[in-house]
């Protein structure tokens, strides 16, 4: 997800002082109790959704390196106490209209795969839940290699299949908030009414292969009728609701339960923007325009070679969250309150974290990055939810259906 910075130096500035306050392994973690502390570390903690190389394939470095700027890093989620992840294969918007996202998807996968080895061994690849269980004995962080956007807006199954070939095991249905030519998007203007002919055969094709279906950043329909044409659970990886607050990113009731009742699980972005309208709608006034407009895109990048727009897109990873008064900010309990809601509507066992981080999340007063993740758990806590409904929500859900996608 792509967002304006509004007070960028602030942000760095905070960013910076922050990061000197730090958690050792094993021990407490700041401002959170014990009980929180013990439950947190000893849970299998899966997020659904992670910027986790923009800045890297952009600006050099490597994953292990700890930095200061941004929402995550490899030592930083260690701290946070994470376990796995999908790893965002991010081809944005910029790169379609000269028709470069499979050059772009490939560049990105050959990134990735060569920053899993130099990790290795704190870093795995996860192509299977097996994989998860393997990689959790190891004491190893497995990743899950996710495309967002577009590996090819003709969704040709050759390109599927060699990507599947080099270790990809998700992928959206969307071009993130673009129409791939055989799906529509949450926000662009609809043109096939949902899945053309061949996008079923997509669908079909990823359940053939065993790949996660990936519905954020899909359209209504599209979602409704992907969830009708595979036979496996469909997952959102990173998501909110639009009871909540009513954008076309976030999912209405009526199409929330239709992908819990097929087995499907909904990851929670953890950002402002999706759970909390008033935070929203002082971004929106003060950006001037919502945070998935695209109309510019295609005036600047016409003309341009692949390498002029990495350097045009360059300077906005990693992806940060915007500066807010501490008046409109959201409070962590606010965001469990939007999870709570979905818990009361499908159930415990439809919910999972999808944060979003350096994808542009605004995150809750007084939390960092990745390091407070345990912020949620002590608030699930003071809400008084079961420590196995917080397991469920911190990684089981989505644990559960990532092994039923890929079996």
């Amino acid at each position: 997800m792509h967002f304006n910075n509004l007070n960028r130096r602030d942000f760095l500035t905070k960013s910076a002082i922050a990061a000197t306050v730090t958690m050792l392994p094993g021990k407490s973690f700041a401002g959170i109790s014990a009980h929180a502390a013990d439950l947190h570390q000893s849970a299998y903690v899966f997020d659904g959704h992670v910027h986790a190389l923009d800045r890297e394939f952009y600006h050099g470095g490597d994953v292990t390196d700890r930095v200061d700027i941004g929402q995550w890093d490899l030592s930083r989620a260690k701290e946070g106490g994470v376990d796995a992840f999908f790893l965002s294969i991010y081809t944005p918007e910029e790169y379609y209209p000269g028709r470069y996202e499979t050059k772009q998807a490939l560049r990105r996968m050959d990134h990735a795969l060569d920053q899993l080895h130099k990790a290795n061994p704190q870093l795995g690849l996860a192509l299977s839940g097996q994989d998860l269980t393997r990689l959790q004995q190891q004491n190893k962080i497995a990743a899950i290699l996710d495309i967002e956007g577009s590996y090819d807006l003709d969704g040709d199954l050759g390109a599927l299949r060699s990507l599947h070939q080099l270790g990809l095991r998700s992928a959206q249905v969307s071009a993130h908030n673009w129409n791939q030519h055989y799906a529509d998007a949450c926000c662009s203007t609809p043109q096939f009414n949902g899945l053309t002919p061949h996008g079923r055969d997509v669908v079909r094709e990823m359940n053939r292969l065993g790949m996660v279906i990936n519905v954020s950043h899909s359209a209504d329909i599209t979602m409704a009728q992907v969830i009708d044409v595979s036979d496996r659970p469909v997952i959102a990886t990173h998501h909110g609701l639009r009871q909540v607050n009513d954008i076309p990113r976030n999912i209405p009731d009526p199409l929330l339960k239709k992908l819990v009742d097929r087995g499907g699980v909904i990851g929670f972005q953890i950002g402002s923007e999706f759970a909390y309208p008033r935070e929203y709608a002082w971004l929106t006034e003060h950006r001037k325009k919502t945070f998935w407009d695209t109309t510019s895109i295609p005036e600047r990048t016409k003309g341009k070679s692949i390498y002029e727009i990495d350097q045009l897109v360059a300077p906005t990873f990693p992806m940060l969250g915007a500066e807010v008064p501490v008046e409109v900010a959201m409070h962590i309990d606010d965001w469990v309150g939007v999870v709570d809601r979905a818990i009361r509507l499908v159930g415990e066992d439809a919910v999972a974290l999808g944060s979003d981080f350096d994808g542009g999340p605004t995150l809750a007063r007084g939390m960092r990055d990745v390091r407070d993740l345990p912020m949620i758990t002590e608030a699930m806590l003071r809400r008084g939810y079961s420590e196995a409904r917080i397991r469920k929500f911190l990684g089981g859900n989505l644990r559960r259906a990532f092994s039923q996608a890929t079996a």
